[in-house]
């Protein structure tokens, strides 16, 4: 679902994003979803399929959980999408936990490491 997206796609993911959100939050009941941060909706060119995209909030469940319960909501999620934003057809939604937060963290830990190795390595070289 890459490539150059239009203004109105780009209108419509947004939106997306901002009612899954909203009815993940207010609607969804399956305890293994608890809180979560929708990071990003990509929608396929056709509309058809949407990925979003979801960071669970705290450590209650492990995303694969979260991941199950959101999928188990995702026919519900999908009627109401449709129904909030008028749409004639309804995308598919499917969530995936998003790994680039994962990703980053763990490559800001290692450049601090690298910075406080480096450090130590040139005070060494200055004593």
């Amino acid at each position: 679902m890459a490539g150059k997206k239009s203004a109105r796609t780009l209108r419509i993911e947004s939106e997306l994003q901002r009612v899954v959100s909203d009815l993940i939050r207010r609607e969804v009941r399956d305890p293994r979803v608890g809180a979560v941060t929708i990071t990003a909706v990509s929608a396929a060119p056709d509309m058809s399929i949407v990925r979003v995209l979801f960071v669970p909030f705290g450590e209650a469940h492990p995303p694969e959980e979260v991941a199950q319960g959101l999928n188990r909501a995702a026919g519900f999620l999908r009627g109401e999408v449709g129904r909030r934003l008028g749409l004639r057809h309804a995308p598919k939604l499917e969530f995936e936990f998003d790994v680039s937060l994962e990703r980053a963290d763990r490559l800001n830990n290692l450049i601090d490491a690298a910075v406080r190795q480096d450090a130590a390595t040139h005070r060494d070289d200055d004593a």
